[in-house]
């Protein structure tokens, strides 16, 4: 018999209940038109029963709900780790240009998720996308000096003088970037450690060296570190443990 108006959790307090249709959407399973029409052809289950309406409020937490035969798994909030190649804007839409997001399947397109901060579009590596964003502003914030590291090949040699002025910091423009580190790998090429992400920064530090930037490739972002197994352009979700780690740097810092 299908079931209307409110249900209630049969796990006793289950957290705070949303609307069905809202619950499919975000976890990317269905618009909210697509909801109310699975429910009215009976292609909804709660709790093995049969709904009709999709205004129904739910639990995430303690409900199981199938969408067409597939049992829905509710997460508040997803992190996913990509390899971006080139020719990829930083961004969800950008008026005709291929975007990051357009790596992801339409279920995670649904679900909001976004880059946590910027490459440029021939910048390639690590890159976080979630639809976590106060995470992402406590991440991106100046203040908190997030660690990043980057390949870089340049124009022409670079030693070890330039790399010192680079770890001291140069100025871009009337600004005097913060301490870096800087570990050559050869004549022409090494790793950039930086904690802010000023625009272009990193090509128009080397600039200020006397050499220009001719490849990049983001390593590391706080905690995490690109998984050598994922090809451009493919992505994955963060381990529990990379999560906990995110989620911990992020954490707002307890004043005294």
């Amino acid at each position: 018999m299908p079931f209307g108006g409110r249900l209630l959790p049969l796990g006793g307090d289950g957290g705070e209940a949303v609307r069905l249709d809202r619950l499919l959407s975000e976890c990317g399973l269905a618009s909210r038109s697509e909801a109310a029409r699975a429910c009215r052809a009976g292609q909804v289950t709660v709790n093995g029963a049969v709904v009709r309406r999709s205004d129904l409020h739910v639990s995430p937490e303690t409900d199981a709900v199938v969408f067409c035969g597939r049992p829905v798994l509710y997460r508040r909030f997803v992190y996913l780790m990509l390899n971006k190649p080139a020719g990829y804007v930083s961004a969800t839409e950008d008026g005709g240009s291929a975007v990051v997001t357009d790596l992801l399947p339409e279920e995670y397109r649904r679900m909001g998720l976004f880059p946590c901060g910027r490459l440029d579009k021939y910048t390639l590596g690590l890159m976080l996308l979630t639809n976590n964003g106060p995470l992402a502003h406590r991440l991106l914030a100046p203040k908190s000096h997030v660690t990043k590291s980057y390949a870089f090949t340049v124009s022409a040699p670079l030693g070890q003088r330039e790399a010192a002025m680079l770890e001291a910091g140069v100025d871009i423009g009337g600004y005097v970037t913060r301490p870096c580190r800087v570990e050559l790998t050869g004549p022409d090429c090494g790793i950039i450690t930086i904690t802010e992400g000023k625009y272009h920064q990193i090509k128009r530090m080397m600039e200020q060296v006397g050499v220009r930037v001719t490849a990049l490739e983001r390593l590391t972002f706080g905690p995490l570190a690109l998984d050598p197994a994922l090809e451009r352009g493919q992505w994955r979700p963060l381990t529990p443990e990379e999560e906990s780690a995110l989620e911990a740097l992020a954490a707002p810092s307890e004043r005294v």
